[in-house]
């Protein structure tokens, strides 16, 4: 909380000057478990008209990445600003994950949500006069309303769609729609009705909206009217519908926006927390999916569209990462980085701006944790688990994974092998030892903790 108040202070003597300028808003769409090929426009299969619209109004990054390979730790990351060893959120409830005689290490325990003094995006946007509005999936704590934001509908510290995805939700946060909305109606078209709203209400006034869909988690429930044309692609078609529910209401927003002649005063970012789940849906080229630290499980569609700022279908094939956001979005404002803030991403604007300035960079992913397997087959390294405990580096073309189990580095030229199939860490020793020696670092720099104790319940077959 001081960090907070000596931001308000501060942004108290800007205020005159920020009215003066014009705040623009600020739409943030998080998709939930959308994988980078679960969009048209990189598999035509996936009906997105309005995801590809944004695309094609906006910049695609081809390299985009989520901070983390599941919902809880990749959502921290993001509304902190921070990677996972700052504030210590690896996974979703317990790191012991699995069956106890699997695990060669004691994980280290993980965080559950984002701790009180932690300044989040929404609370920084907040105290230089934004309106706040979060809708959907919160899961960084239990109360959005106690974290920065000024209006919650549906958001708690709740990873799956409680009560599901359609009227009556009869449990939840969703709850008190039982009686405003017909047997039968989406939480998207919820989620939409009440953006809508929120934006007719603020006339002129900023606004900052997280609009983070519980699409498509779990459990998956189909829209039937979409199902049938889906009957021959090879999809799930179930999960192809919610897909596809969900592009239409971005659309329904995104038409509002134009409507109440918004959209030239807003930028709007799309990605997804994590990649997709792999039995639902493959990634390939990419191997594996959420949970996972090769490319399927982290790799994540990343759109950014400003009409009239940011130039129409450019490309950006820089690597980047959810991390980027939160000081995108400050840049975008005018803002300065809080004091007392740490920030571990890069404004992206050198890049949207098509300019020099962005510098070279190392991206990394720590995860001193277990993920159990989802299926017999997730395209992990083992049936057992998703994640064992380790870090990634990518710096270029390389990335290179270290598994503390047994010291495993495992080396990877993405251009020519994006699949992570072909371990070049013997081929090329000394890229390797350079990439390790760049992940130590790094580790030092954020305090980042590594497992070693031995679990004594560990059975060697």
């Amino acid at each position: 909380m001081k960090i907070l108040c000596a931001y308000i202070v501060f942004l108290l003597a800007l205020a005159s000057f920020s009215q003066a300028e014009g705040l623009p808003n600020i739409l943030y769409i998080n998709a939930d478990d959308l994988g980078v090929m679960d969009v048209g426009f990189n598999n035509s299969k996936y009906k997105t008209p309005n995801i590809d619209r944004l695309r094609s109004e906006g910049m695609l990054f081809t390299e985009g990445y989520a901070p983390a390979a599941n919902c809880a730790p990749s959502r921290a990351c993001v509304l902190s600003g921070q990677t996972g060893p700052r504030h210590g959120v690896y996974t979703v409830n317990s790191s012991e994950r699995g069956n106890a005689k699997d695990r060669k290490l004691i994980p280290i325990p993980n965080t559950l949500h984002l701790a009180s003094d932690n300044l989040t995006l929404p609370a920084a946007l907040k105290a230089a006069g934004y309106k706040t509005i979060h809708l959907g999936k919160w899961h960084v704590g239990k109360d959005p309303l106690e974290q920065g934001i000024d209006i919650n509908i549906g958001g708690d510290d709740t990873g799956t769609p409680a009560g599901g995805y359609f009227v009556p939700f009869k449990q939840g946060s969703m709850k008190r729609y039982d009686q405003a909305y017909p047997k039968g109606t989406h939480r998207v078209d919820i989620y939409a009705d009440q953006a809508i709203r929120f934006m007719r209400e603020q006339g002129n006034a900023p606004f900052f909206m997280h609009m983070a869909f519980y699409s498509v988690h779990t459990p998956l429930q189909p829209v039937k009217e979409l199902t049938d044309s889906y009957a021959d692609t090879g999809l799930n078609a179930t999960y192809a519908s919610m897909v596809e529910k969900m592009d239409a209401g971005i659309g329904r927003i995104l038409d509002a926006l134009d409507a109440l002649g918004l959209r030239e005063h807003t930028l709007i970012v799309f990605s997804s927390d994590n990649g997709g789940v792999y039995k639902f849906s493959s990634q390939e080229p990419y191997r594996s999916g959420k949970g996972s630290y090769f490319e399927g499980g982290i790799r994540v569609p990343v759109v950014v569209s400003w009409k009239g700022r940011i130039e129409a279908n450019s490309i950006c094939e820089v690597p980047v990462s959810g991390i980027d956001f939160y000081p995108t979005f400050l840049e975008a404002a005018g803002l300065p980085v809080p004091s007392g803030k740490q920030l571990d991403g890069q404004s992206l604007w050198p890049l949207l701006d098509q300019k020099e300035g962005f510098p070279k960079r190392a991206l990394f992913w720590h995860f001193p944790i277990y993920l159990q397997k989802y299926s017999n087959n997730d395209d992990a390294h083992d049936p057992l688990f998703r994640t064992r405990p380790g870090s990634v580096v990518r710096m270029g073309k390389w990335k290179l994974h270290e598994y503390f189990e047994d010291g495993r580095l495992e080396l990877y030229d993405l251009e020519a092998d994006v699949g992570e199939r072909s371990n070049l860490a013997t081929k090329y020793p000394e890229q390797a030892a350079r990439l390790h020696a760049l992940l130590k670092e790094w580790r030092a720099q954020t305090g980042a903790p590594v497992p070693t104790e031995m679990n004594p319940k560990y059975k060697a077959e």
